[in-house]
């Protein structure tokens, strides 16, 4: 990457709005944009929708919400599949799985330092979509190396076309699949995990840039060789301080963190403030500049600063009659859930301007 991020601003791409004008114009808000999902709209624009078309075996049920999958079918369509692997569009986002893509692609940015874009995962998708035997795909093998293969084709293709957009252009691969293969039950583990994720990765024509939320140790993360690693950072409380030799290596060695700090649930953003986060997000600086060879400007000079996660579905306080209490809605109130990435949004640029004062970006 040819760019210091130096504390600039950037977001998860799923989010709530069905409004696709005002979803991207927030998207565009922020100093390294993206393209925004909207599953909230329709379920084309579901990160698992997305992958699944043109995927071989796989069938998306717009009015179920779901990915099906079938065995059979696989093996029957992967002739077919052979044939048009050549053509672009087989891994192309068209105007049915998304409403702002092209829309994006249609932008100057050339004011920008960078642009992103984003895609499911394989072990993410794996995990979450089972065959008619109600078994996870990524525990058959066949179907998992395709699956690989897939989702990179796809990904090389989403940053061709960025990149024709700007030179500082990637895309992350949202991944909270990495997080499962920990499960001691789950029959394929993080060591096959690790060496699939390095040949995938090896693969990437761009930077090779890795999103999740889930609290995956971080030394395993680093070694499956990222360039730019989103994690979520506000879910920590307080920096571990066996991490900061990891940390160090990896941003001594060019890598980038986006450190995910503004919560998007109502619960744990209603007391705080960009000042709150600010602090939070300096102290972890300081315990890794503490025990470890880096200091707190270096890191600053490494980071992107944005939300903790998506905001899809999450925990409102609702009034119940004498009092309230915490429930989680499935978006029966998108504008809520419209108001908390935006009221989130709204923080990032404050806690930037914090620590670009801070520590002199």
């Amino acid at each position: 990457m040819n760019f210091e991020p130096n504390c600039q601003t950037t977001a998860m791409g799923i989010m709530p709005h069905k409004d696709a004008e005002r979803a991207l114009k927030l998207a565009l808000s922020l100093d390294i944009p993206f393209w925004p999902q909207l599953p909230r709209a329709t379920f084309s624009e579901d990160m698992f929708a997305q992958l699944a078309d043109g995927f071989p075996g796989a069938r998306i049920d717009l009015e179920g919400r779901r990915v099906d999958f079938d065995t059979a079918r696989f093996c029957e369509e992967l002739g077919e599949y052979a044939a048009r692997m050549d053509n672009p569009e087989t891994f192309s986002l068209n105007d049915r799985t998304s409403k702002t893509y092209h829309r994006y692609l249609e932008t100057d940015f050339s004011d920008r330092i960078a642009i992103r874009g984003q895609f499911c995962g394989p072990l993410n998708f794996g995990f979450r979509v089972t065959d008619e035997e109600k078994k996870p795909l990524i525990y058959n093998d066949d179907v998992r190396s395709l699956l690989f293969d897939f989702v990179l084709k796809k990904v090389n293709h989403q940053y061709r076309q960025l990149a024709d957009k700007h030179p500082n252009a990637f895309v992350w691969v949202d991944e909270p699949g990495l997080g499962w293969v920990f499960n001691s039950f789950a029959g394929y583990n993080e060591l096959q995990a690790q060496e699939d994720y390095r040949n995938f990765l090896d693969g990437f024509e761009g930077p090779r840039a890795l999103h999740l939320c889930l609290n995956v140790h971080l030394p395993y993360l680093f070694g499956l060789g990222l360039d730019i690693l989103s994690i979520d950072a506000f879910q920590f409380g307080a920096m571990p301080k066996g991490y900061s030799g990891d940390i160090a290596r990896f941003l001594k060695g060019g890598g980038i963190i986006s450190w995910g700090l503004v919560p998007t649930e109502s619960a744990t953003l209603g007391p705080e403030t960009p000042e709150t986060l600010y602090r939070r997000l300096a102290d972890y600086w300081s315990v890794i500049a503490e025990n470890s060879d880096i200091s707190a400007e270096q890191i600053a000079r490494q980071a992107l600063i944005a939300p903790s996660k998506c905001c899809i579905k999450n925990a409102l306080m609702v009034e119940m009659g004498e009092g309230s209490r915490m429930v989680e809605l499935d978006c029966p109130v998108p504008q809520m859930e419209d108001s908390l990435v935006e009221r989130a949004f709204s923080y990032l640029p404050q806690i930037s301007a914090i620590l670009k004062e801070r520590f002199r970006l």
